[in-house]
């Protein structure tokens, strides 16, 4: 790197003073390339005001997702009546509804993400690092699975076992680590080679301890940015499952059931398809911005 005159006069002089040249991790650098996405940067904003009210919108709110006003049955949007988002055909708050079905689509997508990554990581690093036979059998059942339609393996698991949310978690979940493990495997291909992975093979470290603590490690950059892509496409299949009637059921709801019952009534009460679709398409959004700013933060090549 060339620096100018007067640039290399100030490193003189700091150097002589003894003040210390502070430094950023690769971490950091990725973090301030990250802020400075103004895509990436107001989808965080977005996306932490959508998890916040989420959260805790349920807990201020007059009404609740379950209790119905007696006196407001289908009640359009109004700010004098408290439904700011209307009510439904059996006047439950609209608003409180689509609050907690956020909720339910997010603690899904967090919970079935956080399986594909676990299976992806260990599956893919095992392939990648001891490779081989062993590699070329892992690989081809992962072919072989991605051959298979996964919504209908879903909807057949829901079938046989019984619709309820922590079978609907494993169930994604279990079919969504396919590519991470792909991703892993190739990652590891090239990490296995290195030298720091050449010295745990001559301290004598065992194959699960290198992968555990020399290759995972490595992988957290290329890991988070495809689970961050990854939640996004949770929350429609979740959706869609939903929609067809093999998602979430009552009591409990999801954005993809009430985008399913405003889609019975849309002629007559639009605000039931328009306010859970208007949330579902600014998580989305946010969540695919904050993906593709991380995958452009981590990238080397634009350095």
């Amino acid at each position: 790197m060339i620096f100018s005159t007067e640039k290399r006069k100030a490193l003189a002089a700091a150097f002589e003073k003894g003040d210390a040249v502070a430094g950023r991790s690769l971490t950091a650098d990725a973090w301030r390339r990250l802020l400075r996405n103004r895509a990436a940067f107001v989808s965080l904003w977005v996306l932490g005001a959508l998890i916040l009210l989420a959260l805790f919108g349920p807990f201020i709110l007059p009404y609740d997702h379950e209790t119905p006003d007696w006196a407001a049955f289908r009640a359009p949007p109004s700010i004098e009546s408290g439904h700011y988002f209307g009510t439904d055909q059996n006047g439950r708050d609209v608003l409180a509804r689509t609050l907690f079905g956020t909720r339910i689509s997010l603690l899904v997508a967090v919970i079935a993400t956080a399986v594909s990554v676990i299976i992806g990581v260990l599956y893919g690093a095992t392939a990648g690092y001891i490779g081989g036979r062993l590699d070329a059998v892992m690989m081809r059942f992962v072919d072989i699975m991605y051959a298979l339609p996964y919504i209908l393996f879903v909807i057949l698991l829901m079938v046989i076992f019984g619709r309820n949310v922590i079978l609907l978690f494993i169930g994604i979940g279990a079919v969504e680590w396919l590519t991470m493990a792909r991703i892993v495997r190739g990652q590891t291909l090239s990490l296995r080679e290195r030298e720091f992975i050449e010295a745990a093979r001559a301290a004598g470290q065992t194959t699960a301890r290198i992968i555990t603590r020399h290759i995972t490690p490595n992988l957290i950059g290329p890991v988070i940015i495809y689970a961050t892509l990854t939640v996004p496409e949770i929350i429609i299949t979740e959706s869609f499952l939903s929609y067809l009637g093999f998602g979430v059921q009552e009591p409990l709801t999801s954005l993809g059931t009430l985008i399913s019952e405003g889609a019975d009534v849309m002629e007559v009460m639009p605000w039931l398809l328009f306010f859970p679709a208007l949330f579902l398409v600014l998580f989305l959004l946010s969540l695919s911005f904050i993906g593709d700013g991380l995958r452009d933060a981590f990238d080397p090549k634009d350095r």
